[in-house]
């Protein structure tokens, strides 16, 4: 699974989250255990965001070549 596949899937994943927490059928236990893990969802997808950030500023942009 490519990072941009995999961040789709996060960002599917919130959003069923979100449904639930506003659904109000949670009990409170499930629903601070969903925002836990909503939480560290977030917090990865963040990182794989940054680092696809960092990858398109080092690669060079098409055209360009490094000068030596």
């Amino acid at each position: 699974m490519t990072t941009i596949e995999h961040l789709d899937e996060s960002i599917s994943r919130l959003e069923r989250a979100a449904e639930q927490l506003r659904g109000g059928g949670l009990t409170a236990d499930a629903a601070a255990s969903l925002v836990e893990d909503c939480a560290a969802l977030a917090s990865q997808a963040a990182a794989e965001l940054e680092q696809l950030a960092r990858a398109e500023v080092t690669a060079p942009a098409p055209g360009q070549d490094t000068l030596l």
